[in-house]
C-alpha cells in the first residue's frame, strides 16, 4: 500500500506510504518486502540505522565504495529534513546530478537511494530522528564521502552555509575534483 513516484533521476524513488487514520491516531506500513520490491530491485535490507540530530546538522555526503556499496531507504520518524541523493556513477547520464526531497513526520515520504549514489541530509526542524535501511553492512575501509558544498554538484541547500553544522569528519571531506 504505497505510492511510488519517479524522481528526475531514474533509479531514485520517492515512496509515499498509505496512512490509515481513525479516532485513535494513525497506522502505516513503514516497510514491507512485498510492497517495496518495485521494478524487481531484489534489495533485501539487512540492517536498520537511526540517528538523532538538531537543527542545522548536515550529515554527508556519504557513501560506501564497491563491493560494500549500499542501497538505502530513508525516512523521518520525528522532525523534518532535506534529503539528498547524488548520482556518483561515472558512466551514468545523470552523473553528479542530485535529487532533493523534504522528508518529515507529517508527509511520511521516504527516499529510495540505490547503490552508486552519495547520500546526505540536512535537519530543518528543532530536532529530527532519521531511520534508514541498508542492504550491505558498513565497512570502515570502504567508507567515503564528498564535501557537502562541492561546486560541481552545486546542491541548493534549504539553509545558508552559516546555519549548517558539520562533524569534523564531514568538514574534512574533499571535493569530487580532488
Amino acid at each position: 500500500m504505497i505510492e511510488i513516484q519517479n524522481s528526475k533521476i531514474k533509479d531514485v524513488k520517492i515512496i509515499i506510504p498509505k496512512v490509515f487514520y481513525d479516532d485513535r491516531g494513525n497506522f502505516f506500513e513503514s516497510y514491507s518486502l512485498q510492497s517495496y520490491n518495485f521494478h524487481n530491485n531484489n534489495c533485501p535490507f539487512i540492517q536498520d540505522n537511526q540517528s538523532e540530530s538538531s537543527f542545522g546538522v548536515l550529515r554527508g555526503i556519504h557513501f560506501q565504495k564497491s563491493p560494500y556499496a549500499q542501497t538505502k531507504l530513508v525516512r523521518v520518524i520525528c522532525g523534518e529534513i532535506q534529503d539528498v541523493a547524488i548520482d556518483l556513477r561515472p558512466d551514468s547520464r545523470t552523473y553528479l546530478q542530485y535529487v532533493s526531497v523534504i522528508l518529515n513526520d507529517k508527509n511520511r515520504k521516504q527516499l529510495y537511494v540505490p547503490r552508486g549514489f552519495g547520500h546526505a541530509f540536512l535537519v530543518l526542524s528543532k530536532k529530527a530522528i532519521v531511520a534508514y535501511k541498508v542492504d550491505s553492512f558498513y565497512n570502515k575501509d570502504y567508507d567515503s564521502g564528498i564535501k557537502y558544498n562541492d561546486p560541481k554538484i552545486n546542491i541548493k541547500w534549504e539553509l545558508s552555509h552559516s546555519e549548517i553544522i558539520l562533524s569534523e569528519k564531514d568538514s574534512s571531506l574533499k571535493y569530487v575534483s580532488n
